[in-house]
């Protein structure tokens, strides 16, 4: 059995001076069919600060804006590229370079924005849609508010950004909005994910691969993610 926050494969070295084993893997570990926790150890120890409840407003903000750029290299690892003639300084070449409509970046408001602007930060040239929805805490069910998006998002691949994947249900409504307008290449990421929501969202949108650096325990009661880092829109503008 493969526990919580442990992807499987794992290679595995000792040193003397080490009272723990040191884990090394691939940058990726596929947890379950549709699912990639990004492994990296840069994103699991910026991950693990985050974590830590006396992690200041400030240092959460800028954690999350670095380790957003970290996966947003891992979920454009496969773009397509083609090629195209330049001249550098000493001659003229063949180079590649990224080929089709610009991305689209679409943050499901407001957490979603935390790693919006990391993103940006490494695609400047993306587009950008956002997605008004919120969890009624009494029912856990997602509450719409707000969609803007470009008009030709059919055409375009398009990465649906929020910190948190725990029921899931924001995230399903996001998507569903996104398809009504005719969008079909579309990828999830993340932060941390619960199995619950996992499990929602790829029955409800099998066809949408998930990124995240982590897959936490379950959640409790109120519908958190246990033992994940608290309410990340709360955490990162300080309203609570």
């Amino acid at each position: 059995m493969i526990e919580a926050n442990q992807p499987p494969l794992l290679k595995w070295r000792r040193f003397p001076w080490k009272k723990q084993p040191i884990r090394t893997t691939n940058w990726k570990v596929s947890a379950m069919d549709g699912v990639t926790v990004i492994d990296h150890p840069l994103v699991q120890h910026k991950l693990t600060i985050m974590r830590r409840k006396e992690t200041s407003t400030g240092s959460f903000r800028r954690l999350l804006r670095e380790i957003s750029t970290l996966l947003c290299y891992e979920v454009t690892r496969d773009l397509e590229l083609t090629i195209e003639t330049i001249e550098t300084p000493i001659q003229e070449m063949q180079a590649p370079i990224l080929e089709g409509k610009k991305l689209v970046f679409a943050s499901i408001l407001r957490a979603g924005n935390g790693l919006l602007e990391g993103m940006l930060d490494l695609v400047p040239s993306a587009r950008v849609s956002h997605i008004g929805v919120y969890r009624d805490h009494e029912t856990l069910q997602p509450v719409e508010y707000y969609f803007k998006a470009p008009e030709d998002v059919a055409e375009r691949l398009i990465i649906v950004v929020d910190p948190m994947l725990a029921t899931g249900n924001s995230s399903i409504a996001a998507i569903d909005k996104l398809k009504e307008r005719g969008a079909h290449n579309i990828r999830f990421l993340c932060l941390l994910a619960a199995p619950e929501g996992l499990k929602n969202f790829r029955s409800a949108h099998p066809d949408v691969p998930v990124f995240t650096a982590a897959i936490d325990s379950h959640l409790n009661e109120k519908g958190y993610i246990v033992p994940g880092l608290g309410d990340a829109g709360d955490r990162m503008y300080g309203t609570k």
